[in-house]
């Protein structure tokens, strides 16, 4: 019977790594990115690739075959959850954000989405969370996170204010900074609770979008005259 190199639970075997293709392939690596997920969520990135084989019902070395690493892994993880659209209720309302009459009624409708979709899935709150708490052990984490900042992650949001700005309803000279703004006035207050291990009640979060609403839309408002 032949014998499989040994691996450690950090890299994959020696030689040059075959990624595996077709559908079966396809179920394989989705089966590992779930098992993956539900581990690092419990343990960090001290889960081992082990228990994340096991848990998607493949060999140890079938993950690596995809992955490469456990660090690479980790990072498909993360940056999963980071590139995840926030569905058809978030794009409808940015749609209809550049199209409205009333922008401010528009852009809480909008805002409410968001917010809304973000504090409905939990994973992807303690995703985030765990990201901070690992990046020191994962270098790949932050440069996944600079590769790909909010203005990625949410093109609907980018592209709505970019029209706006077109047409002469906001004056947004840097789109970028304008979309790190909009993540800390609606988003990270969500994730600095969950961080800590608290929530936002509904009626805190509705202040949250109210006010940030009407503070993004003040200094963003196109000059009178």
């Amino acid at each position: 019977m032949t014998r499989l190199p040994h691996v450690n639970d950090d890299t994959a075997p020696a030689g040059e790594r075959h990624v595996p293709a077709g559908p079966r392939a396809e179920r394989k690596r989705e089966a590992i990115l779930a098992a993956a997920r539900t581990r690092f969520l419990r343990d960090g990135f001290d889960a081992s690739v082990d228990q994340i084989a096991a848990e998607a019902g493949v060999s140890k070395v079938t993950v690596y075959n995809h992955f490469g690493t456990k660090q690479s892994l980790f990072v498909e993880v993360i940056k999963g959850a980071l590139d995840a659209p926030l569905g058809d209720t978030l794009a409808g309302a940015m749609e209809r954000l550049a199209e409205s009459d009333d922008l401010r009624a528009a852009f809480t409708e909008a805002a409410h989405a968001w917010v809304r979709e973000i504090r409905s899935n939990p994973d992807v709150l303690a995703l985030r969370t765990l990201i901070a708490r690992e990046a020191h052990r994962v270098p790949e984490l932050e440069q996944a996170w600079r590769r790909g900042g909010p203005e990625l992650h949410h093109p609907e949001a980018r592209d709505a204010l970019e029209k706006l700005t077109a047409t002469g309803r906001l004056a947004i000279p840097d789109p970028e900074v304008a979309i790190i703004q909009l993540y800390s006035l609606l988003v990270f207050p969500h994730l600095v609770f969950h961080a800590y291990g608290t929530a936002v009640d509904d009626a805190f979060a509705d202040r949250l979008i109210v006010d940030g609403v009407d503070m993004f839309l003040s200094y963003y408002s196109p000059p009178a005259g």
